[in-house]
């Protein structure tokens, strides 16, 4: 392919609460000192690739933000302060800072779309603890596979719908040589992935901590409605939850 726009979404890496299996949702859990491991030997292997990103969007989680700042500083990327808010207000951008002399720096990007789950009463809970607290609502949630509303959680069509809004934004605003990394969750790289395919289901991905999703795209064909929407030389899936970096 030409010039194209790629799309690097990356799972955040292992955080204290998945070491000890808590339901994260919006909960602000940092990096465990493997994911701080497991971050660094991303940074490497990308570093390795030259992959080096025009753009950087994370979520402005604690476990997704350190992955994020770990991957740049490997880089060189001193990364600049920036507005946590939706990616959808233009008037929240983040802003510019000082630039070290001849040292090269990226702002970081915090979109609130790219959060977790926010899984409302079992935010921050194993599932043993659940159990104790919500008895009934835990065994309806064992006992269907039809989605429960937790109390207090957000929808799976307002999901849905923010996932939606973050790839139209993102492909609205960005042009083919445009490079972006995405760090995101698990739960949401579902969505925000079956978005960008054009799918009208989401699609389990068990995604592992730093597992990579890379996509190309021609960018300035992206609207057109003739065959070029089935060119496969124009939408490519260049890698799909890879995590090899860790092995």
């Amino acid at each position: 392919m030409s010039k194209v726009l790629k799309l690097l979404f990356i799972r955040h890496a292992q955080s204290t609460g998945n070491q000890q299996k808590r339901m994260q949702g919006h909960g602000d859990f940092e990096l465990s000192s493997t994911g701080r491991m497991q971050a660094e030997k991303l940074a490497q292997y990308l570093l390795a690739e030259s992959w080096h990103p025009s753009h950087v969007y994370s979520s402005p989680l604690k476990r997704a933000a350190q992955t994020t700042e770990i991957l740049l500083s490997s880089f060189q990327l001193a990364p600049l302060p920036a507005t946590v808010s939706d990616l959808i207000d233009p008037s929240a951008e983040s802003s510019s800072a000082e630039i070290e002399e001849k040292r090269p720096a990226i702002a970081i990007r915090y979109a609130n779309e790219l959060k977790e789950f926010q899984n409302g009463i079992l935010k921050g809970l194993t599932w043993s603890e659940a159990r104790t607290r919500y008895p009934e609502l835990c065994r309806r949630l064992e006992a269907s596979p039809d989605w429960i509303q937790i109390p207090e959680a957000e929808s799976l069509h307002d999901a849905r719908t923010r996932a939606r809004q973050f790839i139209t934004h993102l492909i609205e605003r960005h042009t083919d040589g445009d490079r972006l990394w995405v760090v995101s969750h698990s739960w949401i790289l579902q969505h925000l992935i079956a978005e960008l395919l054009g799918s009208d289901r989401s699609w389990r991905v068990r995604a592992g901590n730093t597992a990579l999703f890379e996509f190309w795209i021609d960018r300035s064909r992206w609207h057109q409605t003739s065959q070029n929407r089935f060119n496969t030389d124009l939408w490519q899936i260049r890698r799909f939850n890879d995590s090899r970096h860790l092995s």
